[in-house]
């Protein structure tokens, strides 16, 4: 079973790229039906962090709940129910979340909002449960809350970031995009990460990126800085100014071990020689 899921999700994974255009759209015959789903990026923007709503465990929450403690935070919308999509971006999430060597509720902190109002907080609950224990991280209880609300708590949440959806009545389903979006400890919008899949590297990125460098060490900071975000290639690359920048701390480390070697040699030769006349 493990082994066909390994050639299951690669086949998804190309089936809604192939399907999806960069900002999500799903390509259909008909250009009306382009027109509701969409990701309008609003970089650099606030979300309202006075939007109220349901946690797992039925407590009313606003969103400035998980903005208090200086993490960067994930943001997911989508719904609980959804027969497909909307798991494989939790999927992929969980994936790289488990990858990372960091912690959510430590480091950084996942938010699901369900963008359907007849879910329930026993549903969001579930799936907070099975979401946590797939991650096999000590600390990360409270690292991963899905929430439900009124239509237009999530609506306003969703006009914020420019998440672009509708309700199909035809299949009973919401028609959304495939995208996570990546926020500041203070609720700005940094950076939008598409798809169903996201490459440790570039998810580790985004929130080292949306934290201003508060999260991950020096070395991270340091590889940050040789990167650019590139929407054309959907993540980070290495830019040449980047290159030059590697190129730069190479040297200097490697004068840094040739001239500490060369003190030490000297140091040790003169040991000898006061050494000797004793």
């Amino acid at each position: 079973m493990t082994i066909l899921l390994r050639h299951i999700r690669p086949l998804l994974a190309l089936v809604i790229t192939l399907t999806t255009l960069v900002h999500g759209q799903v390509v259909q015959d008909d250009p009306e039906e382009l027109k509701g789903i969409d990701v309008v990026e609003h970089l650099g923007e606030e979300i309202p962090l006075d939007l109220a709503f349901v946690n797992g465990g039925g407590d009313t929450v606003t969103l400035q709940t998980y903005f208090e403690d200086g993490r960067p935070v994930i943001l997911i919308l989508g719904y609980y129910t959804c027969p497909m999509l909307c798991n494989l971006v939790f999927n992929g999430v969980a994936e790289t979340a488990k990858e990372m060597a960091w912690t959510p509720g430590r480091e950084y902190q996942i938010v699901s909002v369900s963008i359907d109002s007849t879910e329930t907080s026993l549903i969001a609950g579930a799936k907070q449960e099975n979401y946590i224990a797939s991650l096999d991280k000590p600390g990360a209880d409270d690292g991963w809350a899905f929430l439900v609300g009124a239509a237009d708590q999530s609506r306003a949440l969703a006009d914020a970031i420019g998440f672009e959806y509708f309700w199909v009545e035809e299949n009973q389903q919401y028609a959304h995009p495939a995208v996570i979006t990546v926020l500041s400890p203070k609720g700005k919008i940094s950076r939008y990460l598409y798809g169903i899949q996201f490459p440790e590297r570039d998810l580790r990125m985004a929130l080292i990126e949306a934290s201003e460098g508060k999260v991950g060490s020096t070395i991270d900071r340091i590889i940050l800085s040789c990167y650019h975000y590139d929407p054309q290639a959907g993540g980070y690359v290495l830019f040449a100014g980047g290159l030059m920048r590697i190129g730069g701390f190479a040297t200097v480390a490697a004068l840094g071990v040739l001239i500490g070697g060369m003190v030490w040699r000297d140091r040790r030769r003169r040991r000898k020689e006061v050494a000797t006349r004793g």
